[in-house]
């Protein structure tokens, strides 16, 4: 499978590619096409969120937990789908708190690519998925590949927002330095968690956090 990644994400990554567990995980995903199974995102797709996220302008990690898994909508941005497709239930809540939040009128399509732009890294902790499978490739190395991520940027960056929303992102918190960083965590967005989302005001606290370090606030309005 043909990695497509940044250059300067793909320096900062070098050392994890080149790890045992990272190319047992390639080899699974080469096993699973070579099987005729569909993974999704597509490999040019696939690190996606480092690709429209410029690492030297990074502010924001929001975590999610895996792509989702019908055709047409993974396009490897936690929570985003490409316009055209259906705004999923989860999204929908986010931008309902986004409304609420700042008075940010509700969008018409689903593709955070804008977030990203800006310095949002909109990371899942799987990269991958088979169709109508959800979370079949958590456990196929993807876990250890964004762990490190988490722990290098913890590490190497300073004075990132973490959103941490749902228990599995929240799972992640000790890998973070509260000291270095801000962490926000909330229930999830999705309507399972029963309306705990709403309300969190995790939009204006991240850029009252980021002013307060003399750091350019997010337009979160989706355009």
């Amino acid at each position: 499978m043909k990695q497509h990644i940044d250059p300067k994400w793909n320096l900062f990554l070098a050392q994890e590619f080149e790890k045992d567990y990272y190319n047992r995980l390639l080899i699974q995903l080469e096993v699973d096409l070579q099987k005729g199974l569909e993974v999704y995102p597509p490999s040019e797709l696939m690190f996606n969120a480092f690709n429209l996220c410029p690492f030297d302008k990074l502010k924001v990690v929001i975590l999610g937990q895996d792509p989702y898994h019908q055709p047409g909508q993974a396009m490897g941005l936690a929570f985003s789908v490409p316009i055209g497709q259906k705004i999923p239930p989860s999204l929908r809540n986010i931008y309902k708190e986004l409304n609420r939040d700042l008075h940010i009128p509700i969008p018409s399509h689903g593709d955070l690519s804008s977030w990203a732009k800006q310095g949002v890294l909109l990371l899942n902790t799987s990269l991958s998925v088979l169709k109508n499978q959800p979370n079949s490739h958590q456990n196929i190395g993807w876990k250890d590949f964004t762990d490190h991520i988490i722990t290098l940027l913890n590490n190497q960056k300073s004075n990132i927002v973490f959103l941490l929303w749902g228990n599995h992102a929240r799972s992640k918190r000790d890998l973070i330095d509260p000291q270095k960083h801000a962490i926000l965590e909330s229930p999830h967005p999705s309507p399972l968690a029963r309306g705990g989302f709403h309300g969190n005001n995790h939009f204006s606290a991240t850029n009252i956090y980021l002013e307060s370090k003399k750091i350019a606030p997010i337009d979160w309005k989706i355009i």
